[in-house]
């Protein structure tokens, strides 16, 4: 917000100014704010509480506005957190990995530098971790799957660009954070085979079924396990940039 930094003070003042960002500049009902707020135990006078929380908040944001005009707009219905373009950054890194994605990438190195500037922004959970109501949640879902996939997109452009060691302590690292999610698992078994590690490429994948097997009661897909015969067999498909390989008698 300009050249000021505003921190909320107090649990309701942060779910406050979570809720309105995770809107991201749409309109929020009162009983949506007052679901966020205080879940199904609201105070007895809701709304009065409601109204002295937003004055509250307005008073904070008082030195980020220009011209006098609040950036919290008051409707018959609701509230509306008025947004300028680029302010909020989840909305950045979405609308920036879009364009990512959509690019023909003729230049990996331009492409990998982007994406990690933007996953950059990332600095922990998705509103600290502390927003628990139903609008804020969703918001929360939507980004994380968001930062998954532009994860994704990066490793996978790095395996492209031959950055197949440089990667193995992050995609490790994701992996571990993210023990079913079957990409991360695929890039790295692709990034230590490349390394000359195909004992450690197998061992990934072997630790990945067992997980799958004793939490869901479920097998690797047949995508993972056309990787896994590629590894033992040392297809060389593997070996190439863009990592894809073929057919190589997947075992059900």
């Amino acid at each position: 917000m300009g050249h000021h930094t505003v921190r909320p003070k107090g649990a309701v003042q942060e779910l406050l100014f979570a809720s309105f960002m995770a809107a991201a500049g749409r309109l929020v009902t009162v009983d949506s704010l007052a679901e966020e707020l205080w879940g199904t135990t609201p105070p007895t006078k809701m709304h009065n509480a409601l109204q002295a929380q937003i004055s509250r908040l307005r008073r904070s944001l008082a030195r980020t506005e220009q011209d006098g005009a609040s950036r919290i707009v008051t409707s018959v219905s609701g509230y509306q957190f008025s947004l300028q373009p680029g302010e909020l950054d989840a909305q950045v890194f979405l609308d920036t990995v879009d364009v990512i994605r959509g690019r023909v990438c003729d230049r990996l190195d331009r492409c990998i530098a982007e994406l990690r500037g933007i996953l950059a922004l990332w600095r922990g959970p998705v509103f600290g971790g502390l927003a628990t109501g139903p609008l804020c949640q969703t918001a929360a879902s939507k980004y994380e799957e968001s930062r998954l996939s532009a994860l994704e997109l990066l490793y996978d452009l790095e395996l492209r660009a031959g950055g197949h060691n440089r990667i193995i302590p992050e995609v490790t690292e994701t992996l571990a954070q993210n023990p079913m999610q079957e990409q991360f698992c695929r890039q790295l078994m692709v990034a230590l085979y490349r390394s000359g590690r195909q004992i450690d490429a197998l061992n990934v994948y072997r630790d990945f079924r067992h997980r799958l097997n004793e939490e869901l009661g479920v097998d690797p897909s047949p995508m993972l396990r056309m990787y896994e015969s590629a590894v033992l067999e040392h297809d060389l498909a593997l070996l190439e940039e863009s990592s894809m390989i073929r057919p190589v008698g997947v075992r059900v």
